[in-house]
């Protein structure tokens, strides 16, 4: 099963419920003509503070959703960006205690704007499943992207994550083919994850033609929106990619700016915002 978005950001669906923040989130981006811009950054990086001011930046500059990075030591399916930045995080004290609470204090000031929490399981089972999911629920979290999790281990977190209320975001890839794919979309909620190219986060541009022919293809299996990331770095990639896709991610440009500010003694949330903005009007400049 795929959970289908509510036509409405403000009105109940045909149930009777509510829609979730990213409903809402991909509802109204729908009604503006143009693809949802999710950023990604890590949480703690370089440190507990400046990472909220970033995260409190992200929606202020033209973010639509946010993905909170959560550090581990042995992040498989990074690149070098965000490798480093979840072993600054992670020397800084940084752990899902204190990531939680990132999120909990983010929400004292923005209750619209869809956090999703992306990391792997080793952490949160390590937590235990059912305490993390009610703190995940408490702090404000929206959904969950866990890399390391397939299909096949859906009982572990995925269903009692939907159970929660929470969204569990599952990752297509290049290689999933006509076969995988209803597998990988089973309990998918959300959105849709692609991941454009074959590798590690922020290695290589994505190639555009097969991009949006691989969002079309998801596309005939599902109702959920596909976002697409995994090497976007500009505002004009960005603009490439919304003209086929519901959404844009964008991960490893925004740590390297909040690294090299940090470096060079500079504002990282201002510095981020930069970036935001000029990604933002490419998402924006979406064709109708």
């Amino acid at each position: 099963m795929t959970l289908s978005l509510s036509e409405t950001s403000s009105q109940p669906d045909a149930s009777g419920s509510m829609p979730t923040r990213i409903e809402a989130t991909f509802a109204r981006c729908r009604a503006e003509k143009r693809a949802a811009l999710v950023t990604y950054v890590m949480a703690g990086d370089p440190d507990a503070e400046t990472s909220l001011k970033v995260l409190q930046a992200l929606p202020e500059a033209g973010a639509d959703i946010v993905e909170f990075g959560l550090p581990f030591t042995d992040p498989m399916a990074d690149g070098p960006a965000i490798q480093a930045a979840a072993l600054r995080a992670l020397k800084g004290g940084q752990d899902l205690v204190k990531t939680l609470g990132l999120v909990r204090r983010f929400r004292e000031g923005n209750t619209a704007t869809p956090v999703i929490l992306m990391g792997y399981y080793n952490p949160i089972h390590a937590y235990g499943v059912d305490r993390f999911l009610d703190d995940a629920v408490a702090a404000g979290l929206d959904g969950l992207i866990v890399v390391d999790l397939p299909p096949e281990e859906d009982d572990e977190l995925c269903l009692p994550a939907l159970a929660k209320g929470l969204a569990f975001i599952r990752l297509a890839t290049p290689t999933t083919d006509e076969r995988r794919l209803p597998a990988v979309l089973a309990n998918t909620a959300g959105f849709v994850y692609y991941v454009s190219i074959n590798g590690i986060t922020g290695t290589a541009t994505p190639d555009f033609g097969r991009v949006a022919e691989a969002v079309g293809r998801i596309r005939n299996h599902t109702e959920l929106p596909v976002v697409v990331g995994f090497g976007v770095r500009t505002g004009a990639q960005a603009a490439e990619i919304a003209k086929g896709a519901d959404g844009v991610v964008v991960g490893s440009a925004l740590v390297d700016v909040v690294h090299r500010a940090v470096v060079d003694g500079r504002d990282a949330a201002g510095a981020v915002s930069a970036l935001v903005r000029e990604l933002a009007e490419g998402v924006r400049g979406r064709s109708a």
